[in-house]
């Protein structure tokens, strides 16, 4: 397809009735000519390559013919490799195939899942496209269309493939699975996406030409180490592939940045493709959904992760998936309609108080709320009323969770023969868990994000207050809280505005546009305001404490919440100085990721002796203080025990990592990050038990 084709289709499909925004067009005309300036460029530089090729061959040559000796031959050879090596890095892409890891998907076939197939039959037909090469199910919370793909594939058609994620559809209605599938085919269905899907083609390409280059720095370097003639050569060609892809870079930034932006106008077609298929509301509600599912479904997965040293497995995770997200939407007081959590915009934006608005031009999805208000705005209603599961569409659903559940634990190890916990023993297991993390419900989650702020006890001790504690943890409270939560992070947002470590013209705050030279004033501003509510808070605080002093007096219990605030903001005062430690020292092992000359390494680690000095002294406090013992594994003190015995691990010897030593440190280090922020959370869940139970036993 040429460039001229390409751009009449483009000219042909937005002159026919089909519903695009305007910022369709424009990102779509923007990113045909960021090809049409990035393909000059590329064949500029592919013909001055050319040049020095053919140049480099015919010098290559007559060195060979003048000097007729070895060296002669040697160097003739090297020098026509140079040419050679720089075109192969233009045209090494034109090899390249990029091809899914099917390794843990599982293919379902027509006779497999009649019903399913039905589905998809529908919605091809009403989307207008063709039905996929092929249908996979995989254990996640997704839906996907999928092709391998390669530099042929812009110029011939590829046939796609579906993947449904199990623990998507054990979480939605089969209506919002229609909505969701409808939304991926319309990303290949009409006029209207062929634009977008070559240009995320040429995209793929481009990047693979710069940063896939792993095959060819292997070819480039067994040719170098072949010879020191060859190796002075590609020492050069090296220079001068990297001037080409320092050009290229500065091309691919200007392509993907209008990819990214037609991307997301695709999310918002997709969209209402689905929605003129379902109406709004299946894709909507599932949107809304998402994040608990997906939530569920990584925290079911985290439980037997930690239930591996216990050889314990499940035969079912989806199950438990399901069970748990309506167990967390119960505690959240969600309703439930036909057996699934139904979740408002308003619910899931109800903590979000930032007034902060930058568009990000690096992001390839609008966020939910862009969306779902995009999707209201079609006005497509349907008189479908979502009660069948989508699970309901599968031949035996239970065999089929069964056997994805044993596809996700095929790679897991377990010391004995483990043994399966029923879904029965799971709910017990998450009950527990869950009182064990969570706090009262009489704070109306106002700890839930906050911790009680340090004040002079002595000092404040026995104020009046007549508030109750419906007033101390009102709603207004709880959104002053995360006011001030907002404000922090939007005044860190803006303070990277502001050092142009993110690089924004303007941007926009409650509503008001400012310029990147306005940031620092507006800083200042919310700082201020910042101050203002935290004191407000701190206030709320101390009389927090007041009233509670008074409930203990009435129970002639005096002195206990006294000594738990002493101990807690000792902690807390620990913590900030404890956590700085593992953070700097986190910080400057970061070089271990990285190629560093071997002096540098040597040099790096004698330099964090200090610190891991320290370390160990904190992870002896640690486990000598530890609120709640019992959860530190057996494993996980063997590994502090192996850091703590050895005065000092050698990391580096003989220009080689020492990975066994390195692995004993990190572990130390991310466990005692761990343990040190579970040990400050169970101080606080201490302080906070005492304060419900003596409300409590007062009501």
């Amino acid at each position: 397809m040429s460039f001229v084709v390409l751009y009449q289709n483009y000219k042909e499909m937005i002159s026919k009735e089909v519903k695009l925004s305007s910022e369709f067009k424009v990102h779509t005309t923007k990113a045909i000519t960021a090809i049409v300036i990035f393909v000059l460029v590329y064949i500029l530089i592919l013909l001055f390559s050319l040049a020095i090729t053919a140049l480099c061959v015919y010098g290559g040559i007559m060195i060979a013919i003048t000097i007729t000796n070895l060296f002669g031959i040697a160097l003739g050879i090297g020098l026509g490799s140079l040419g050679f090596f720089i075109l192969f890095f233009l045209l090494k892409f034109l090899l390249k195939s990029n091809k899914m890891d099917r390794s843990h998907l599982i293919e379902i076939t027509r006779k497999d899942e009649s019903e399913l197939f039905q589905l998809i039959d529908e919605i091809v037909k009403q989307v207008g496209t063709s039905f996929p090469k092929k249908i996979y199910l995989s254990p996640d919370v997704n839906a996907s269309v999928f092709y391998d793909s390669s530099f042929w594939s812009m110029f011939f058609p590829v046939k796609k493939n579906l993947q449904i994620g199990l623990g998507l559809v054990n979480t939605i209605h089969k209506q919002e699975l229609k909505a969701i599938l409808a939304h991926e085919f319309g990303h290949f269905s009409q006029k209207t996406m062929k634009v977008g899907s070559y240009v995320y083609n040429v995209n793929h390409v481009i990047f693979n030409m710069l940063y896939d280059n792993d095959s060819y720095n292997k070819v480039t370097n067994d040719w170098a180490n072949s010879s020191g003639y060859f190796s002075i050569f590609i020492a050069i060609a090296s220079v001068i592939v990297e001037g080409i892809k320092w050009m290229l870079q500065i091309m691919y930034n200007l392509v993907n940045k209008n990819y990214l932006a037609l991307s997301r106008e695709m999310e918002f077609h997709a969209d209402e493709i689905a929605s003129n298929i379902t109406g709004y509301k299946p894709l909507k509600s599932s949107l809304l959904r998402m994040p608990l599912a997906d939530h569920s479904f990584n925290s079911v997965l985290s439980f037997y992760e930690g239930k591996i040293s216990e050889n314990q497995t499940s035969k079912n995770v989806y199950k438990k998936q399901q069970y748990l997200m309506n167990f967390l939407a119960k505690q959240d007081e969600l309703s439930i309609l036909n057996g699934l959590p139904e979740i408002s915009l308003e619910e899931l934006n109800k903590f979000n108080k930032s007034k902060l608005v930058i568009k990000d031009q690096w992001t390839s999805h609008p966020s939910t709320e862009e969306r779902i208000n995009r999707l209201e705005a079609t006005e497509i209603k349907t008189n479908h009323t979502a009660t069948t599961l989508a699970n309901d569409l599968f031949y035996d659903i239970d065999k089929t969770q069964e056997l994805l559940t044993r596809q996700l634990f095929k790679e897991v190890t377990y010391e004995a023969t483990p043994t399966t916990m029923s879904l029965e023993d799971f709910k017990s297991e998450c009950k527990k868990e869950y009182t064990k993390n969570t706090f009262s419900k009489v704070f109306n989650g106002y700890y839930d994000d906050k911790n009680p702020i340090p004040f002079d006890i002595d000092k404040n001790i026995n104020q009046s207050t007549e508030k109750t504690s419906t007033m101390l943890f009102s709603n207004s409270k709880i959104n002053m809280l995360y006011h001030a939560i907002a404000l922090e992070n939007d005044i860190e947002g803006i303070k990277r505005i502001a050092y142009k470590t993110l690089k924004v013209r303007t941007f926009d705050y409650g509503g008001k546009k400012y310029k990147q030279k306005e940031s620092n004033a507006l800083i200042i501003k919310l700082q201020k305001e910042l101050e203002k509510i935290i004191e407000e808070i701190k206030k709320n605080d101390i009389d927090i404490f007041n009233f509670f002093i008074s409930i203990e007096k009435k129970l002639n219990n005096t002195g206990q919440l006294k000594e738990s605030y002493q101990k807690f903001f000792k902690i807390h005062k620990e913590y900030d100085h404890h956590m700085g430690v593992f953070q700097n020292l986190s910080e400057k092992l970061q070089f271990v990721q990285f190629t560093t000359p071997f002096e540098q390494i040597t040099s790096n680690f004698r330099d964090i002796l200090p610190l891991e000095k320290e370390l160990k002294t904190l992870i002896k406090n640690l486990l000598n203080n530890f609120r709640d013992s019992s959860e530190i594994n057996k494993a996980t003190r063997d590994n502090f025990e192996a850091y703590l015995s050895s005065s000092t691990l050698v990391y580096f010897r003989n220009e080689k990592y020492h990975d066994e030593n390195l692995k004993v440190l990190f572990t130390a280090l991310n466990d005692y990050g761990y343990f040190l922020s579970r040990n400050y959370f169970l101080y606080k869940k201490e302080l906070l038990d005492y304060k419900a139970t003596i409300l409590n036993q007062l009501i």
